[in-house]
């Protein structure tokens, strides 16, 4: 468990200027990642004509994407800890630059497929490794807590771009243009980062748990794979309960393991320290309930009010102006009420208000107004806790314990934007089904999503008041 020497470059902190073109670099990898994610959503029904694909088989260009995003970013978040982050970082964006552009080019449905398991991969890499070289360039503090505030800015404007930038590129020129626009950034990336990421840096020497390895990763595939599944075939379904099942056990065993293996991927002591277990707690709550908000909204905006695609993208629009502002305020309230806890607690308090308000919503587009507002008010408290929790599940932890920690959030947030739709989506379809016989489908759907969207409200505020508590007990000893 020794680690070898490290060099002072390695461990100084990410000042000068220096420090700020690395901090530059990786801000444009996370907004590339965060882009990824969100630029195909708009580009699916181009890309099934285009290719002749199904619907039944369109939903695989996401799912694939999120198996792989979510099943292997602990993994590769430690790994990273074992071979170094630099290597680690580079090989991500090379891969994600070559999917792309093999997605680019694809004129198949194997070959789509295939650049977006790639681009899966890469993200495991980047969205983990890319945070631990923001986290280990910085001093615990103020500057660490502005980089991160940055990081979840550029997150929250890399969804926000993609959803609009899909659009346009998809109707102005092609769906191929949603793969190949990562290409020249990740050129860029590539051709700045070597001179700036130290070539030496803490490792540990240590092997590679392959039970928890094989444990974890296939746990967390079963798990993504369950949730997506529900969300197109039901909770009822024989692929979904064999799914969730095999999840729930394959997860025991993993923590059975690294309760029991000399060098556990996942230490049982950095996971039982209440600042990354709530903090990660308060991540996993807020990404799976504010995707679950903008889902609703969308539905509610065209199925309800009768707006275009265009016109919902728009709405949103102010929500994304807002979560950018909430990143790069977000270490300024940190620093004024003195700890993330207490903006963690906060801003989850915030967005159950947020998303309570859109309770008031009606049939009249006069409610457009409301849920701008609202969805703006929403977004600002949702990066809020997210730039909270980021702080608070990193911060008293070493170097060396970085990789897991980055790769714990990472995890939560990847795993939040993928259950969060379907659960919600689940919850409004029932509402929405034991309406429709007595309501037209506008008022059903209406129906629908406040009872989903009341659902969502308590859970947040339950959820902030729990983590508060458990946090603010665990600063007192």
């Amino acid at each position: 468990m020794s680690t070898v020497s490290v060099s002072p470059e390695a461990t100084a902190p990410g000042t000068g200027r220096r420090g700020q073109l690395l901090l530059a670099v990786l801000l444009v990898a996370q907004f590339t990642v965060a882009l990824d994610f969100s630029i195909l959503n708009v580009a699916l029904p181009d890309i099934g004509e285009g290719l002749g694909m199904s619907l039944s088989n369109l939903q695989w260009v996401v799912t694939v994407f999120a198996l792989t995003s979510a099943g292997f970013t602990l993994l590769f978040g430690r790994v990273a800890d074992l071979v170094g982050r630099r290597p680690m970082f580079l090989g991500g964006i090379v891969l994600l630059g070559a999917s792309s552009l093999l997605g680019g080019l694809a004129d198949d449905v194997t070959t789509v497929l295939v650049a977006r398991v790639g681009q899966g991969l890469a993200t495991a890499v980047l969205a983990p490794v890319a945070m631990a070289l923001l986290t280990t360039s910085f001093p615990e503090g103020p500057q660490r807590q502005r980089a991160i505030g940055l990081g979840g800015a550029m997150l929250s404007a890399g969804f926000t771009v993609g959803a609009v930038l899909g659009g346009v590129l998809t109707g102005l020129l092609s769906w191929r243009w949603a793969f190949l626009i990562n290409v020249p950034l990740c050129v860029v990336v590539l051709l700045a980062a070597p001179g700036l990421i130290p070539r030496h840096q803490e490792r540990e020497r240590a092997r590679l748990d392959i039970g928890g390895t094989l444990t974890i990763t296939t746990g967390l595939l079963a798990l993504v794979y369950g949730v997506t599944s529900a969300g197109h075939n039901g909770w009822d379904s024989t692929g979904t309960l064999v799914s969730l099942a095999a999840a729930v056990v394959l997860l025991a065993a993993f923590w059975l393991i690294e309760s029991r293996v000399e060098q556990p991927l996942v230490s049982p002591r950095v996971l039982r320290r209440p600042s990354v277990t709530w903090g990660n707690a308060g991540g996993l709550l807020t990404f799976t309930m504010f995707s679950a908000v903008i889902f609703l909204m969308t539905l509610y905006l065209q199925r309800v009010l009768g707006y275009s695609p265009l016109v919902t993208g728009l709405a949103f629009g102010v929500q994304g102006v807002t979560a950018f502002f909430a990143g790069v305020f977000a270490p300024k309230l940190i620093g004024r009420f003195g700890s993330s806890r207490a903006t963690l607690t906060g801003g989850l308090v915030l967005q159950a208000a947020a998303t309570g308000a859109l309770l008031l919503a009606g049939d009249s587009r006069d409610s457009l107004a409301l849920v701008v507002i609202a969805t703006a008010v929403g977004g600002f408290a949702h990066v809020l806790s997210v730039v909270s929790f980021m702080v608070t599940a990193t911060s008293g932890l070493s170097n060396q314990e970085q990789g897991l920690a980055t790769g714990m959030t990472s995890l939560t947030q990847q795993v939040g934007i993928t259950i969060g739709i379907p659960i919600m989506s689940a919850v409004a379809t029932a509402r929405i089904d034991s309406l429709s016989a007595t309501s037209s489908p506008a008022a059903a759907v209406l129906g629908g999503t406040s009872h989903a969207l009341a659902i969502d409200a308590l859970i947040v505020l339950a959820g902030a008041i729990v983590i508060g508590f458990f946090l603010r007990r665990a600063a007192r000893v």
